[in-house]
């Protein structure tokens, strides 16, 4: 990327040309001479600018379901955000950990390889400390986990592993698996020294205490789906995918639902003295013509216009027309 002058800069360049101190022929020519750029191997970037912003919306999502996930088990204060996403060496990532630390290892079925996640020491005591009933403080120690202390954070992590796979979902469906925990960074060569990982690092602060989870994503995991993380990806429309099964069996109970269907003759209103009064053979003159359609109700609702008749020698109505315009108000 060519260099941007302010404008300070450009009013002395312009100065110096006005007063002859600089040649603007010189100038040309030391433009036109190739320039050389260096180049470092060991820090080669195999991601698009595009493709780290897509990353990073999705761990910003993953931050934020995380934080609900770590205030509800924790009962306490808690707040994820992303730092930053980085392309360096995985070798870089190794030495910049400390080491003593805690590293969970996932696997991301259906892609190759796996995943580091990092928690500081700060965090994973601070974890152990809420876990074990306290109020979230940080200790110093230098010496190893527990195996009970390992088992509690084990356990702690792999119910987070939901936050991880639904961050994923828009695009890649995953089955994340925690497989093995590590404290160590030493012990863990999961690619080559020199090749290129992105790092995501998330600032993390539970109660009074703060430090960072970061996530090591080597580059053989996001190579089948670099397609997927351009920005001509995110922008296409979604197409609504219907479960089959559940769209069968959803019709199914449908198919079986009762309705309240009814025909009212007519009404009429009367008084309770005539009520009183009333003898066989007594008639009521109702309120419905007997050349107008009547009203076919379900569950309580007018649908349609109707007219009475007989079907098979039982009373039956002939459907004439759908009633259209009628408000319905939810009670």
């Amino acid at each position: 990327m060519d260099e941007v002058l302010s404008q300070s800069e450009i009013d002395a360049l312009l100065s110096a040309i006005t007063s002859g101190e600089m040649d603007a022929e010189e100038l040309k020519k030391e433009e036109q001479e190739k320039k050389v750029r260096v180049y470092d191997f060991k820090r080669a970037l195999r991601f698009s600018k595009d493709q780290i912003r897509s990353i990073s919306r999705i761990y910003e999502n993953y931050a934020r379901l995380l934080t609900t996930h770590f205030s509800t088990q924790l009962r306490t204060y808690v707040n994820i955000s992303v730092t930053s996403v980085d392309q360096v060496p995985y070798e870089e990532f190794i030495r910049s950990i400390p080491s003593l630390t805690v590293l969970n290892i996932y696997s991301v079925s259906p892609l190759d390889g796996r995943l580091i996640m990092e928690i500081n020491p700060n965090i994973a005591y601070a974890l152990l400390d809420r876990i074990l009933g306290g109020q979230g403080k940080s200790i110093d120690r230098e010496d190893s986990l527990t195996e009970i202390e390992k088992l509690l954070l084990h356990q702690f992590f792999e119910k987070g592993l939901d936050c991880f796979r639904e961050a994923w979902s828009s695009v890649i469906e995953i089955d994340p698996v925690l497989e093995e925990f590590e404290e160590n960074p030493q012990f863990i060569q999961l690619v080559s020294p020199n090749e290129t990982v992105v790092v995501v690092s998330l600032t993390t602060k539970i109660g009074e205490t703060s430090g960072m989870m970061n996530i090591c994503i080597p580059h053989v995991i996001l190579e089948p789906i670099v397609s997927k993380l351009s920005a001509h990806y995110w922008m296409q429309p979604t197409k609504n995918k219907i479960d089959e099964e559940a769209y069968r069996k959803i019709t199914k109970e449908l198919h079986g639902a009762t309705l309240d269907v009814k025909t009212i003759l007519g009404e009429a209103s009367i008084t309770i003295e005539q009520f009183l009064k009333l003898n066989r053979g007594d008639i009521i003159a109702l309120d419905q013509a007997i050349e107008q359609p009547l009203r076919l109700i379900i569950n309580d609702k007018p649908k349609f216009y109707v007219q009475p008749g007989k079907f098979k020698n039982k009373m039956s109505v002939q459907i004439l027309e759908e009633i259209k315009g009628v408000i319905e108000h939810d009670e």
